[in-house]
């Protein structure tokens, strides 16, 4: 709750997601092709890939271990962002195992409340994240946080943290395990005022149908939606949208039917280097990205989580969406130049 200590932002920004922990690693093309897999895409795991990738990774590269997740990582920097302790919280199902523990210690330290869900039979989710030049694919295997249930949502102590909250955020990759939970959390903002925000997260939830149908029915509630550039386009094809130009489906998502009338819907697509787009009550915006050196680039696994946590600091806290962009490129910035979604002990952004 609220304190004087967190100058009444305790608990104000929850997510819910997939907590996995990440098996990262720098590999060659050659391992990618091996499992049929692509630069700058994410998939679920199937029988192909565990545990013979995971195994493979292990064996012939070294590799780090690091609290992942999309949703879990763009909480980590939102609070990071915003250096007070607790004002974010995290839900989401885990093992009882070494690997959940290892992320609780993670939040804990980063100052991140984590309310897990943890199913005793299962092991803690991981993710694969292959790194070549710098681009990385992703490649998930959901274990225990495909889990999740709306019970746990609904226990009083942990609906507590959503009554508490005024913005939630959870990555599309939710839809796959407990859209439920999503939507009873969404209908809660909406009856409450508050702020709902979804993230398109991958092309695949818009192209398998169930998935996609889940998405649909959380958008009315949604007041704001991520994606790149990638997302976005694989929505307009979904919908049968002649069009492929970014702005122009961001604004056509803008103005799609939504549940409550307490505020325009915006919708933010990142496009890389390019410029970000951003459509608001009728109007489209176009914030420039901070230009890296080639030479500074690690690894751009996080890059869009991180630009996500950096836009909620600001949101959270009332600024306007040009700010909430420049605080988002920078937590990008700071995330593409270390290995996975890490970042340095405090910020150097500059606060308007």
């Amino acid at each position: 709750m609220a304190s004087f200590e967190t100058g009444g932002l305790g608990g104000i920004l929850l997510g819910m997601g997939n907590p996995l922990l990440d098996i990262s690693a720098v590999v060659k093309m050659e391992l990618l092709e091996k499992y049929g897999l692509t630069l700058n895409n994410a998939i679920l795991a199937d029988e192909k890939h565990q545990p013979a990738l995971f195994e493979e990774m292990v064996k012939d590269y070294p590799v780090e271990y690091i609290a992942g997740g999309a949703t879990q990582n763009s909480i980590r920097v939102a609070q990071w962002m915003l250096q007070v302790p607790f004002a974010t919280a995290y839900m989401g199902c885990v093992g009882k195992d070494e690997f959940a523990q290892k992320m609780r210690e993670v939040c804990a330290a980063d100052g991140v409340l984590t309310n897990y869900m943890v199913d005793e039979s299962t092991p803690t989710g991981t993710c694969g994240v292959l790194v070549n030049g710098g681009e990385r694919s992703l490649v998930a295997a959901l274990n225990s946080a495909n889990n999740y249930k709306i019970e746990h949502l609904e226990m009083p102590e942990n609906w507590k943290l959503v009554e508490a909250a005024r913005f939630y955020y959870s990555a599309g990759f939710f839809l796959t395990v407990c859209p439920a939970a999503m939507l009873k959390v969404a209908k809660h903002s909406a009856e409450q005022g508050k702020c709902y925000m979804l993230n398109l997260a991958a092309p695949f939830l818009m192209q398998v149908p169930p998935f996609k149908s889940a998405m649909m029915e959380v958008l009315p509630y949604v007041d704001v939606l991520f994606g790149n550039e990638s997302e976005a386009v694989t929505f307009a094809e979904t919908e049968g949208w002649e069009t492929r130009d970014v702005a122009e489906i961001a604004m056509k998502i803008s103005k799609m039917p939504k549940a409550s009338g307490h505020r325009a819907r915006l919708v933010v697509f990142t496009q890389g280097c390019d410029a970000t787009i951003v459509a608001k009550e009728g109007k489209l915006y176009s914030f420039p990205v901070i230009v890296l050196p080639k030479e500074q680039l690690v690894d751009t696994n996080g890059a869009g989580d991180a630009f996500v946590g950096g836009f909620l600091s600001q949101l959270v806290t009332g600024k306007e969406v040009a700010e909430c962009c420049r605080a988002g490129n920078y937590a990008a910035n700071a995330v593409i130049q270390q290995s996975g979604c890490k970042f340095p002990k405090v910020p150097k952004f500059q606060w308007c």
